[in-house]
């Protein structure tokens, strides 16, 4: 079987990928992503995830890439990961009391063939009504600062989800049933 690699310097999309058992190695794509680019989120997804695979393409002869990009969408706005505590207090305050998207797009890219897929899967998710100090408080433990939309649903963010519609593990940035179907089509299957 082909290397598999994953272009990612996110824990998170590693643990994930862990889950499967399958062998594979990290390489972190050094491609910077805008998302101010003029595309529709879905396909903005999988184009930020289809250029970090391919920064790492070149690196590798034979392997499959795996890279990823999350974000969320709350109306008309695209909320990538907070920089400073006063953006993931903005950014809280926008989604308190509720629902936003979160998209991942993926991309699967074969370098010894060049074949590859890309693909997006959406998550609705519904945040419950928080009050200042409690957003104040989240802010300060730091778990929102290297998480889109400012909030980690497998951390201490879980408390402010009442619901979700979609995959969990597209929330926490790979969604890992459609990554699964996406590499039969390339010869990996991961039995369960």
């Amino acid at each position: 079987m082909k290397k598999i690699i994953l272009a990612s310097a996110s824990p998170r999309r590693k643990e994930i990928l862990e889950i499967t058992g399958l062998k594979f190695k990290v390489c972190v794509s050094d491609y910077e992503e805008d998302l101010a680019l003029p595309l529709r989120p879905r396909e903005l997804a999988r184009f930020l995830s289809r250029k970090k695979a391919e920064a790492v393409s070149a690196k590798y002869k034979n392997a499959l890439i795996i890279a990823a990009d999350t974000f969320i969408v709350f109306k008309d706005s695209l909320l990538g990961k907070p920089h400073t505590d006063k953006e993931a207090e903005k950014m809280l305050t926008m989604l308190n009391g509720k629902a936003h998207t979160v998209i991942t797009g993926f991309t699967i890219l074969d370098t010894g063939t060049g074949k590859k897929i890309s693909r997006s899967v959406e998550t609705k998710v519904y945040f419950k009504k928080l009050s200042k100090e409690e957003i104040r408080t989240y802010v300060r433990s730091k778990e929102p600062l290297d998480k889109a939309g400012a909030y980690a649903i497998q951390g201490i963010g879980a408390v402010f989800i009442e619901k979700i519609e979609g995959d969990y593990f597209n929330v926490v940035g790979l969604p890992l049933c459609a990554l699964m179907d996406s590499l039969k089509k390339f010869g990996v299957d991961v039995l369960v």
